[in-house]
C-alpha cells in the first residue's frame, strides 16, 4: 500500500470532516486541488479570511463589520419589531433573495430532537428577549418562525413558541 505524503494525508482529514465528504471524496479534492496550481495561493488566502469573520450579536449571521452588528440589524430601513427565527444561515440567505421580508432574524441554529434546546441555543434565545425588552419596550409586533414545514420544523417552532409567547403581539 502506497502511503501519501504527509500534507496531503492531514489535508484529506480535515476535508473529510466537512459534511457529506469522507476520506474518499477529500481525497479526490486535494488531488484536484494539486491539480489546480495557480487555484492553490488564492484559496489559502481566502480559506485564512474566514477568521476575520465575526458573528452578529443581534441576530448571529456572519458580517465583517467594524462594530458588533450585521448588514441587516444595522439597517434602518427595516423594521426591527417583526423578527423571523431560522435556522441556519442559508435560510436567511435564502429569505433574503426574494426580497420580500423587511424585519429583522435570530438563527438559533438546529434544535436537537429532544427538546431540549443548548446553552448556546438558550443564549440566542435571550439575546432575542433582552432586545425585545430594551428596545421594543418588552413586545415585538410578530415574530415568525421560518422552520422547514416537516414534522421536525413543527415540533421546532413549537418549542420556541413556548418559549417567545409573552414577547410578541403575533406569532
Amino acid at each position: 500500500m502506497i502511503e501519501l505524503p504527509e500534507s496531503i494525508q492531514r489535508l484529506v482529514k480535515q476535508l473529510s470532516r466537512l459534511p457529506s465528504i469522507g476520506p474518499r471524496q477529500g481525497t479526490r479534492l486535494v488531488f484536484y486541488l494539486l491539480s489546480q496550481g495557480a487555484l492553490l495561493e488564492p484559496l489559502a488566502r481566502d480559506i485564512a479570511s474566514l477568521g476575520k469573520i465575526k458573528l452578529c450579536e443581534r441576530c448571529f449571521f456572519v458580517h465583517e463589520n467594524e462594530d458588533a452588528l450585521c448588514v441587516i440589524c444595522r439597517s434602518t430601513a427595516r423594521r426591527k419589531d417583526i423578527i423571523m427565527i431560522i435556522e441556519k444561515e442559508t435560510d436567511l440567505l435564502s429569505l433574503e433573495n426574494t426580497g420580500k421580508f423587511n424585519g429583522r432574524y435570530l438563527i438559533v441554529g438546529p434544535i436537537p430532537k429532544t427538546g431540549i434546546l443548548e446553552d448556546w441555543q438558550k443564549l440566542r434565545l435571550d439575546t432575542l428577549k433582552t432586545f425585545i425588552t430594551k428596545e421594543l419596550s418588552g413586545q415585538s409586533e410578530e415574530i415568525i418562525m421560518g422552520f422547514n414545514p416537516t414534522t421536525l420544523g413543527d415540533f421546532q417552532a413549537s418549542l420556541l413558541i413556548k418559549e417567545l409567547l409573552p414577547f410578541t403581539k403575533k406569532i
